[in-house]
C-alpha cells in the first residue's frame, strides 16, 4: 500500500518509465582558473560534486534531489526526471540500482552528468541517464567515511552509514554498512463521482510506516594489466515495514450513506539481493576491447494485513485477512566488442540475454470464505546492437541500431490457458549529430526511439485495500510503451536552449473503473492509447565574484489521450528551477534552491501549481569534519492536486507530502586512499525494473 502514495506523486509529472542505457563521453564547457558547479553540453547538465556545496550532502540520494527536473520520492526509492520519466543510473561504467547508489560515499563522487540523449549503445529503455563518476588518484592506502545524518520532518529519521576502502597493489576493496531508522508519513485523498450511477464517494487515507533498513555491501578489484581486469561486486538491502493504513469515507450510492472507518494494519518484510562479475579483456591481435559479465538479483516481498471497518459508528469489525507474497529473480549476460580505428572512428557490437521470473501468491481469508490465486510471470529478452561514431571535419556523429526479441508469459496456476502470451521483435535507431559553428556556438541533432517495459512488481496481482469500496491493483496486462523524441539543441557557450517534440503510444498512467457487480472502485496503471508534446527549455548559468547560480526554465505543451477518458483542451505550462551558491570565508558556502511548475493541462489530467524552496549551509571543521543544516520545502507548498474523468468516473485527488525537513548532517573521514581503480559494467539492463 505505502507503494501507492508514492508512486502516485511521482506519477503526477512523469510518465512511469524503467529504463537503460549506458553512457555516453560529454565534452564540458570550462572556464580556466575556475571550478564551474555546473556546465552544459548538448542539452546535457555535468555538476562539478567534488569542489562544490554539494560534497557536504550526507547521501547520494538527497544530492540527487537538489539538481535541476529531477524528483526523488518521500520514501527515497523512486527517482524521476520531469518529462523524462525514470533514468537509468549509472556509477562509472556500471549500470545500478537505487540500492547501490545508497550504498556510495558522496566523497567518492568527482561529478554527476543528466544525460538527455543517451547513446543506443546498450538499453533500448533509455531516454535519460544519470551518470555519476568516482575520484581516481594514484596513492595506495585505505580511508573510511562516517556520516551521521538525523532529519525532522512529521516524524524523527536517522541515516548512519560507514564507506570503507583498502587498496594495496592491484587488488582493491570496497565495504559499507549503512543503517537507517524510518518513519514515513503518507496522505491523500479521493473525490470520486460515478454519474451514471448516482454515486459520490469520498475518501482520505493516510499512512504511517515505521522502517528500520540495512543496507550492506563490498567489492573486490584486480587489475591483471593495464586493459585487463575482474571484478566482483554484492550487494543487500533489508528491511521491516509495519504501517497501519487508516481511511476516513463517506459513500452515496443513490438514496444510501455510509460513513466508514477502516483500519488496514500491515506488517511487511522486503530483500534484494544483486550480484554480479565482470571481466574486460584487450584483445590485441585486433587491438579491440571485449567485455564479458553476468548478473543475478533477487528480490522477496512479503505483506500481511488484517482490515476492520466500522459502518456509522456501530464499532470495528473485522473485514478480511490478506497475505501477499512476490518473489522476483534475474538472471542476465552479455558480451560487448569496441573496437576504435586510427581516423578516431569508433565499432561497438554487443549481445545481451535476460531471464526474469515472477511469483506473486495471495491469500484472502473473510468471514466464511478464502480465496487463494498463485501468478507466474516469465519474460526472456535476446538483443543485439552495433553502434558507429566518429568525427568528420569537426562534425560529431553517432549512429546505433539495437534489435530487441521480447517473449513473455503469464499465467494462474490454477489454469490451463496462458493469460498473457507476447512475442515481440522491436528496432531501436539512434542518432546523435553536432555541429560546431565556431568555438562558442554548436547545433546538435538527435533522434531516439526507445520502449518503457512494466516493472516486475506491476505485473503482478497484488492490490491494496482502502476501503469497501476503493481497491489499488497492479495490472498484470500492461503492454510496453513506446516513445519516438526529436530535438535540436543551440548552445553558445555555456547557455543552451534545447527544442524537443516526443510522441508516446501506450503511455502508462493511472486510471479508474468502475465494477457495478461487485461496487468496486480499482485504481490501477493502465495503458492510454497516445501522448505527445513540445518542451522548449533553457539553460541559463551565471558567475559573479562568490556567487553563482543556474536556471533552467522549461515551456511545456504536452497532451495524453484515451478514446475511454473525457480529453480536454491542453495549454503550455511552465517549469523553472533556479540555485543559488555562495561561497563565504572561513569555508562557509550557502546554497539556496527553488522550483516550480505552474498550472497544467494535459488533455486528460489536470493539476495544480507547485513551488517550493530549500535551503543549506555547511562549514568544514578541520580538514576531515563536514557540518552542514538543511532545511526543505520553507514555505511547505508541496501539495499536488490531480483531476481526471476516466470510464465514467470523474476523479479529484490530492496528494499530501513529507516534504518540509530539517537535517543536521555530520561527516568525518579518516585514512587516504588514492588511485582508485574500482569499476564495474552494465550487465542486467533491467535492474530498475525490480522494485
Amino acid at each position: 500500500m505505502k507503494n501507492k502514495f508514492y508512486v502516485l506523486l511521482v506519477m503526477l509529472f512523469t510518465q512511469i518509465t524503467f529504463s537503460q542505457e549506458t553512457p555516453k563521453v560529454l565534452d564540458t564547457i570550462t572556464i580556466k582558473g575556475q571550478t564551474k558547479t555546473f556546465a552544459i553540453k548538448n542539452g546535457n547538465l555535468k555538476v562539478d560534486v567534488a569542489n562544490s556545496i554539494y560534497k557536504s550532502i550526507s547521501n547520494p540520494v538527497d544530492l540527487l534531489a537538489k539538481l535541476p527536473n529531477i524528483q526523488i520520492s518521500p520514501d527515497k526509492e523512486t527517482i524521476t526526471v520531469i518529462g523524462k520519466g525514470t533514468p537509468i543510473l549509472y556509477i562509472d561504467n556500471q549500470k545500478v540500482t537505487i540500492n547501490d547508489l545508497n550504498s556510495l560515499s558522496v566523497d567518492d563522487i568527482k561529478s554527476i552528468e543528466i544525460i538527455k540523449n543517451p547513446s543506443s549503445k546498450y538499453e533500448a529503455e533509455g531516454r535519460v541517464v544519470i551518470l555519476i563518476t568516482r575520484k581516481l588518484s594514484k596513492k595506495e592506502g585505505f580511508k573510511t567515511i562516517v556520516s551521521e545524518n538525523a532529519s525532522c520532518q512529521k516524524y524523527f529519521n536517522n541515516y548512519f552509514a560507514i564507506n570503507s576502502s583498502l587498496k594495496k597493489n592491484k587488488f582493491e576493496f570496497k565495504a559499507n554498512f549503512n543503517y537507517n531508522q524510518i518513519t514515513l508519513w503518507e496522505k491523500n485523498g479521493n473525490d470520486f463521482t460515478i454519474s451514471a450511477n448516482d454515486i459520490i464517494s469520498n475518501y482520505m487515507v493516510k499512512a504511517i510506516t515505521k522502517r528500520p533498513q540495512f543496507i550492506v555491501g563490498t567489492g573486490i578489484f584486480y587489475k591483471i594489466n593495464e586493459e585487463d581486469y575482474l571484478s566482483i561486486n554484492f550487494n543487500l538491502r533489508t528491511q521491516k515495514d509495519i504501517f497501519d493504513i487508516t481511511t476516513d469515507t463517506y459513500n452515496k450510492n443513490q438514496s444510501t450513506i455510509n460513513y466508514i472507518n477502516t483500519l488496514n494494519a500491515n506488517d511487511e518484510n522486503r530483500n534484494l539481493t544483486n550480484g554480479f562479475v565482470n571481466y574486460n579483456h584487450k584483445i590485441n591481435s585486433i587491438d579491440a576491447l571485449l567485455f564479458s559479465g553476468f548478473q543475478y538479483s533477487n528480490f522477496n516481498q512479503n505483506i500481511t494485513s488484517t482490515i476492520s471497518n466500522n459502518y456509522n459508528n456501530n464499532g470495528f469489525e473485522f473485514t478480511q485477512n490478506r497475505n501477499q507474497k512476490i518473489g522476483i529473480s534475474v538472471f542476465s549476460g552479455r558480451i560487448d566488442l569496441e573496437k576504435e580505428f586510427k581516423n578516431k572512428m569508433k565499432l561497438e557490437l554487443g549481445v545481451l540475454y535476460l531471464q526474469a521470473n515472477s511469483n506473486t501468491d495471495f491469500l484472502i481469508e473473510n468471514l466464511n470464505v478464502s480465496t487463494f490465486s498463485k501468478y507466474n510471470y516469465k519474460e526472456k529478452n535476446i538483443a543485439s546492437y552495433t553502434q558507429l561514431s566518429g568525427t568528420i571535419k569537426k562534425v560529431n556523429y553517432s549512429f546505433g541500431l539495437r534489435a530487441e526479441n521480447t517473449i513473455v508469459k503469464g499465467k494462474y496456476a490454477s489454469e490451463n490457458n496462458l493469460l498473457v502470451d507476447k512475442n515481440y521483435i522491436n528496432l531501436f535507431p539512434k542518432t546523435s549529430i553536432e555541429i560546431p559553428i565556431d568555438s562558442t556556438n554548436t547545433i546538435s541533432f538527435n533522434y531516439a526511439k526507445s520502449i518503457t517495459r512494466p516493472n516486475f512488481s506491476t505485473t503482478s496481482q497484488v492490490s491494496a485495500y482502502i476501503n469497501p469500496y476503493f481497491v489499488w491493483s497492479n495490472n498484470i496486462n500492461l503492454d510496453p510503451t513506446s516513445t519516438d523524441e526529436i530535438s535540436l539543441n543551440y548552445q553558445y557557450k555555456e547557455k543552451s536552449v534545447r527544442l524537443s517534440y516526443t510522441k508516446i503510444s501506450n503511455p502508462v498512467y493511472y486510471a479508474t473503473s468502475y465494477n457495478e457487480f461487485q461496487n468496486i472502485l480499482t485504481f490501477q496503471t493502465s495503458n492510454f492509447n497516445k501522448e505527445s508534446g513540445f518542451n522548449l527549455e533553457f539553460t541559463l548559468p551565471f558567475k559573479y565574484k562568490f556567487w553563482t547560480t543556474t536556471n533552467t526554465i522549461s515551456g511545456i505543451l504536452n497532451k495524453i489521450e484515451d478514446k475511454q477518458s473525457v480529453v480536454n483542451a491542453s495549454k503550455p505550462y511552465l517549469y523553472y528551477y533556479s540555485n543559488h551558491v555562495f561561497k563565504l570565508p572561513k569555508e562557509i558556502e550557502i546554497a539556496l534552491t527553488g522550483w516550480g511548475l505552474t498550472h497544467q493541462k494535459e488533455g486528460i489530467f489536470e493539476r495544480n501549481a507547485l513551488f517550493t524552496m530549500d535551503f543549506a549551509v555547511t562549514k568544514k571543521f578541520f580538514k576531515n569534519l563536514d557540518f552542514t543544516i538543511s532545511y526543505n520545502d520553507i514555505f511547505r507548498q508541496i501539495k499536488y492536486r490531480e483531476n481526471f474523468t476516466i470510464n465514467g468516473v470523474s476523479a479529484k485527488g490530492i496528494y499530501y507530502t513529507d516534504a518540509n525537513l530539517v537535517s543536521f548532517s555530520v561527516k568525518y573521514a579518516f585514512g587516504k586512499i588514492k588511485n582508485s581503480e574500482y569499476k564495474e559494467k552494465s550487465v542486467d539492463e533491467n535492474s530498475g525494473r525490480i522494485r
